[in-house]
């Protein structure tokens, strides 16, 4: 592990952020949906008023970014503060190597020092790796609750 740095992202990263969410959309089937770019990125999480931040696991010897989590705050009017892991993403090549425990550790440390009162994200139903993962550190599972969007 010590090959590995887990660090806060920063503008210069997005590129390979970038990247690192299109592998995952092709994970997900889902490529065709990944509108966002590197201009949109930068100012939404590194303008006047960011929206997300995020950590990076980066290979020391490879000098790459290999992992990404990607957050942002909502609000609850029942629990308050939380953070929302929007994505938890360890590129193929180096799963199985404890990246993902890093990157969720991480965050959950992250989230605590924020004052948040939990975390929440979401996983599909057929990835059995994310659920299994998840389980380990005793999630629980909403099958009540439906998702909705609107996209403009």
């Amino acid at each position: 592990m010590s090959d590995y740095i887990i660090r806060p992202g920063v503008r210069a990263d997005l590129p390979e952020v970038l990247d690192l969410i299109k592998e995952l959309a092709v994970y997900e089937k889902a490529l065709h949906e990944v509108c966002n770019t590197i201009s949109m990125m930068e100012k939404d999480g590194f303008g006047d008023n960011p929206v997300f931040g995020f950590f990076v696991v980066q290979s020391a010897s490879q000098q790459r970014l290999v992992g990404l989590a990607l957050y942002y705050y909502r609000y609850s009017t029942w629990k308050g503060k939380r953070l929302y892991l929007e994505d938890l993403i360890v590129t193929e090549s180096e799963r199985g190597k404890g990246l993902g425990k890093m990157l969720m550790d991480e965050t959950i440390a992250f989230a605590k020092q924020q004052k948040c009162t939990g975390m929440m994200w979401q996983a599909l139903d057929w990835n059995t790796p994310a659920l299994d993962f998840y389980k380990t550190y005793g999630a629980s599972f909403d099958e009540e609750w439906v998702n909705c969007n609107l996209d403009f």
